[in-house]
């Protein structure tokens, strides 16, 4: 068979063949999403120069190096890491190296220590902590340092970091009071766990359930916040004794981790018309909520995330924080037994 032209590669990539040529010779700019066409079409018809147009490709689209620290144990992080590895590979504009490590201790020394390491080895930091002065200082020798930090689900640092990208935490608060309220059979106490008062993310949680109470439902008893360090062994305990020290618990949110464990004790001990609503969506939540063992999950859009988490770290670090929006609010998915 003849070898195939510049025609061919142009026909099969869906440009003219000056744009294979631009492409080819580098003559003048092309966008990145049709250079990378036509270098996927030379590669599939075996055109003689794929290689060279290839290499064109790698030598105009900038390598970032981007680290995440994630917290530990949790399947929601792990599921998270994957996907962020999993857009990392695919992205059209740069060459991502991802660099995923995760945490157990979310000491403010501990996670300001890993994030002055990861620093030194990446270009721009997204980070699940705590809020603390010890992560401001650590935020802004990095800043200092050129290496923008963005805090992930949970914000921190807001007058050093480079930007939040996460949901609205207030709304999902606010949001998990008005399903308790129109749905509870009755007023009663309403239970709050946390996995730590230093997590912005959490605290704002509990703001927007208390403050929705407040307002338009005062007839319930919003409880005392239990902390249970995103344990799932802690939130096990703390569940049971909330059954069982309040015989009208109409509502359970819980607004941080170690929700396995809370899951675990509603389905030993269980309590009929209980709402009860966990952050996110992961097996054990789907399996919940289709045995009704919980009532909703407010969850992150995972499939949005690390796609949004990307574009804008790349834009810190291409543009030295030029146009870099200050929080990235993603829009929270609502879960309940008949739409997973």
């Amino acid at each position: 068979m003849p070898r195939p032209t510049i025609q061919d590669v142009a026909r099969e990539a869906g440009v003219s063949p000056a744009t294979v040529d631009r492409v080819l010779n580098a003559r003048l700019p092309v966008k990145p999403e049709t250079a990378k066409r036509v270098a996927e079409a030379a590669s599939a018809l075996g055109y003689h120069a794929a290689g060279l147009i290839a290499q064109r490709l790698d030598r105009d689209v900038p390598l970032l190096r981007l680290g995440f620290l994630l917290l530990k144990g949790s399947r929601f992080y792990r599921q998270l890491a994957q996907l962020i590895t999993e857009t990392a590979a695919v992205a059209r504009d740069y060459r991502i190296t991802a660099i995923i490590e995760h945490v157990g201790d979310t000491s403010p020394a501990h996670l300001a220590e890993r994030m002055r390491g990861l620093g030194e080895r990446c270009q721009a930091l997204a980070v699940v902590s705590v809020d603390h002065p010890l992560i401001a200082v650590a935020v802004a020798d990095l800043k200092e340092r050129g290496v923008p930090v963005f805090a992930l689900l949970s914000d921190f640092a807001t007058d050093q970091r480079a930007g939040y990208v996460g949901i609205d935490n207030l709304k999902a608060g606010r949001t998990a009071g008005w399903l308790i309220a129109r749905m509870a059979r009755q007023p009663g106490k309403v239970g709050i766990m946390v996995g730590s008062h230093r997590f912005h993310g959490h605290e704002l949680r509990e703001m927007g359930l208390r403050s929705y109470f407040r307002e338009n439902a005062p007839d319930f008893e919003v409880l005392d916040s239990r902390v249970n360090l995103e344990e799932p062994s802690i939130a096990y305990e703390t569940t049971f004794g909330l059954l069982r020290r309040y015989p009208d618990l109409a509502g359970l949110y819980v607004a941080g981790g170690g929700m396995e464990g809370v899951i675990a004790a509603l389905r030993e001990e269980g309590r009929k018309g209980l709402i009860a609503i966990c952050p996110e969506l992961t097996a054990d939540s789907r399996l919940a909520l289709t045995e009704e063992v919980i009532t909703y999950v407010i969850g992150t859009p995972l499939a949005q995330l690390p796609a949004e988490l990307i574009r804008v770290m790349a834009l810190a670090c291409l543009t030295g924080g030029a146009d870099v929006p200050s929080q990235s609010f993603l829009p929270f998915t609502l879960y309940l037994p008949e739409n997973i």
